[in-house]
């Protein structure tokens, strides 16, 4: 599998325990699948109320996993780790499939929401985004016994906080980063209008390619009379202090020049259309 790179996000301040579970759906699924899991409920209480009083450090997220130190009361610090099953390539497959089948899907990604109907169709297709029961797996370092503990518990509510402003997050924990989820949605259509496709560009919603479009147009126009070696002086007022002979010369070698690399650049042939190459 293709390394993705981590993203690092700065700690939450302090807010409201009440949010801890998350605000948007798939947010709640998020701690749903970690309080389902839970063989009871204080380090849960515990953890909620860690995530609303700041106590987690900086989070990193990448393929697979959820980072973070998470501190105790008396200044203890936890390396705590949250740990998730990545997509198979063949599963990566069938989602991005079910993303292109409506473009609605990829429009409400980029616009940071993550539609049901999305889900369950990955569902249909053996593609599980969201953990169920046991699928989140935590780790950390503090000498409780029962996990979740309060530390994985309170990483764990704080991620549910990342993925309720951004679902790319959960396509990263599940092991392919937003650039390269887009990259493959502009494999499957690449006249789609994906972001990181130059609009007019080939490919990139209708655009033609400057050699096509030069192919298609009408011939051009027979050549010009050919340019005189010499310009009478009579035609040209030179500045002053230039001879006007000195400007005539300039004036010629630039014309022959020009007409020299319009045939370099547009070879024709004799009938005076181009020659098709």
């Amino acid at each position: 599998m293709t390394a993705e790179p981590a993203r690092a996000f700065p700690a939450f301040a302090p807010r409201a325990a009440p949010g801890a579970r998350g605000r948007t759906w798939w947010g709640r699924a998020w701690t749903d699948a970690l309080e389902d899991s839970a063989l009871s409920g204080e380090p849960l209480r515990k953890g909620r109320a860690y995530a609303g009083s700041g106590r987690v450090g900086p989070i990193t997220v990448g393929p697979g996993r959820i980072a973070a130190s998470v501190y105790d009361a008396d200044g203890s610090q936890y390396e705590t780790v949250v740990r998730i099953e990545r997509l198979t390539d063949a599963q990566w497959d069938r989602f991005l499939d079910q993303v292109a089948v409506k473009s609605g899907h990829l429009a409400a990604l980029l616009d940071r929401d993550m539609p049901q109907e999305l889900v369950t169709a990955a569902e249909d297709a053996d593609v599980g985004l969201l953990p169920g029961i046991g699928d989140l797996d935590p780790d950390c370092d503090c000498p409780d016994w029962e996990l979740p503990c309060r530390h994985a518990a309170a990483l764990c509510y704080q991620a549910a906080w990342l993925l309720d402003a951004d679902p790319f997050v959960l396509l990263l924990v599940r092991g392919r980063d937003e650039g390269r989820v887009l990259d493959g949605l502009r494999e499957r259509d690449p006249s789609s209008r994906v972001p990181g496709s130059p609009a007019g560009a080939p490919g990139a919603g209708g655009g033609v390619a400057a050699r096509e479009a030069y192919r298609a147009a009408d011939p051009l126009p027979a050549d010009p009379p050919p340019v005189p070696d010499a310009v009478p002086a009579m035609a040209i007022t030179p500045p002053p202090g230039i001879p006007a002979g000195a400007l005539e010369s300039l004036v010629a070698e630039a014309a022959r020049r020009a007409r020299e690399l319009l045939d370099e650049t547009h070879p024709r042939s004799p009938a005076g259309s181009p020659s098709g190459g």
